[in-house]
């Protein structure tokens, strides 16, 4: 019988089933990682991370990311504070560095249970989102539903984000799917809708690529602090309010973006791999 253990975590609801295969030894399929990622068939979460042996020396660990249809994403802010925790607690300092198909990102505890996480620089370029053809990112073209003029923004991986006067009122399992897979987005997009409450607090959810629907996204809170400091509708550095909780965003002078907010230890466990079936 191969046992599989694994750590259960999650930045404000958006929840990780980690595993650690730094020796790797362990060769998961596709279909193991669809299983074990369905809250029926297997644990559950929104995003399978892999924690794999770093090739970069400055890197404590690579953390690959796997969502639940089994596509791999290049960022993922709260998972990475998951990470990096585990990292702090496992050598007893206040630091890690967690490399990802994204890049480096610097992490650090600042205490009282809160992480830190720089994301790298937000992107603007329309071929750095991708787009499928030359665009303003400021005023992505492209109107679905109630959703539309957009703002294009890259942290580690593409978001499209949508001001809108009341992110309750939107239907965003609708739209929300239509956008990620739309033409224009060549390797789909993660969907954000915003309110601005004021200008260093904004409300935001989430329809994340691959996954759908989550309680919250790190590298969707950045994307949405970004487009809205672009538009001017806020400052630099505010408070997003998700589902799950509130992360604090802070878009720096060097165009890097600062992430802060909390993690959350669930549980450990262990999964019969011989025994487990992958979802129909």
């Amino acid at each position: 019988m191969t046992q599989l253990k694994f750590t259960k975590m999650h930045g404000l609801g958006n929840d990780f089933v980690i595993i650690d295969d730094r020796d790797g030894a362990l060769k998961l399929s596709l279909d193991s990682v669809r299983a074990i990622s369905d809250r029926r068939w297997g644990v559950g979460c929104d995003q399978f991370i892999v924690l794999e042996p770093a090739s970069d020396p400055d890197a404590d660990v690579f953390m690959r990311i796997y969502n639940p249809d089994g596509s791999q994403s290049g960022a993922c802010g709260n998972a990475t504070r998951c990470v990096a925790s585990l990292l702090i607690t496992e050598t007893g300092r206040t630091e890690a560095i967690v490399q990802t198909t994204a890049g480096l990102l610097d992490c650090e505890n600042l205490g009282g249970g809160q992480f830190s996480v720089d994301m790298g620089p937000a992107k603007a370029d329309w071929r750095d989102l991708p787009l499928s053809k030359a665009m303003d990112t400021d005023h992505i073209d492209l109107t679905v539903g109630p959703l539309g003029d957009g703002v294009g923004v890259n942290v580690g991986n593409p978001h499209v984000v949508f001001m809108v006067d009341d992110v309750d009122t939107i239907d965003l399992a609708t739209y929300g799917p239509k956008i990620e897979t739309h033409d224009l987005f060549p390797q789909h997009t993660n969907v954000e809708i915003v309110q601005v409450l004021a200008p260093e607090k904004i409300r935001m959810r989430v329809w994340e690529r691959g996954a759908g629907i989550t309680q919250a996204c790190g590298s969707g809170a950045c994307a949405a602090l970004v487009a809205t400091a672009r538009r001017g509708l806020t400052n630099r550095k505010a408070d997003v309010i998700l589902d799950g909780g509130v992360l604090t965003i802070d878009w720096r002078p060097d165009n890097t973006v600062l992430m802060t907010g909390p993690v959350f230890h669930s549980f450990q466990g262990s999964l019969d791999l011989d025994g487990l079936e992958p979802k129909p």
